[in-house]
């Protein structure tokens, strides 16, 4: 027969396991390193504090600790990558012109830089996910593609 301090103590072995489990978990969980959704309308841009509102033309940066930068375009991104070690950098994201929202990832993508597709910090930057969607994009507005290294030597110039 288990008396009332036997109960307790049996009550309080469980409590801790429980307790260091859920702790556990939550420690895991927060190790997760991955772009964060973007809160258009309400989200700032790390590098020149604007408001993010353009769904096509935002951009992320997640550090191998998990921390996300979040830019309101591809250019302001590159631009912050000048004070930024790029050792730290787990991620370089941009959202893609054809599906609005999704983040894809910059270093594989394809850019366009065109008069005729404006970004909000005036470099006419845009994303795109493959050369081909790219391609047609600049059959009908024109432009110039990159790929990314091409775009950061051009934008260095």
């Amino acid at each position: 027969m288990q008396t009332p301090n036997n109960h307790f103590k049996a009550f309080k072995h469980s409590f801790l396991w429980k307790s260091l489990a859920i702790g556990f978990l939550f420690f895991l969980s927060s190790c997760n390193v991955g772009p964060k959704a973007i809160n258009y309308g309400s989200d700032g841009c790390h590098f020149c504090k604007m408001t993010i509102v353009d769904k096509v033309h935002a951009a992320e940066i997640v550090t191998k600790k998990g921390k996300v930068y979040m830019f309101d375009s591809s250019e302001c991104m590159v631009h912050f990558m000048n004070e930024f070690d790029a050792n730290e950098v787990q991620l370089y994201l941009s959202n893609d012109y054809n599906e609005p929202e999704a983040l894809i990832d910059a270093t594989k993508a394809t850019f366009l830089i065109s008069k005729n597709v404006p970004s909000p910090m005036g470099a006419f930057l845009t994303a795109f996910k493959t050369e081909a969607e790219a391609k047609k994009v600049q059959a009908e507005k024109e432009g110039t593609l990159y790929n990314w290294e091409e775009l950061l030597a051009h934008l260095k110039q």
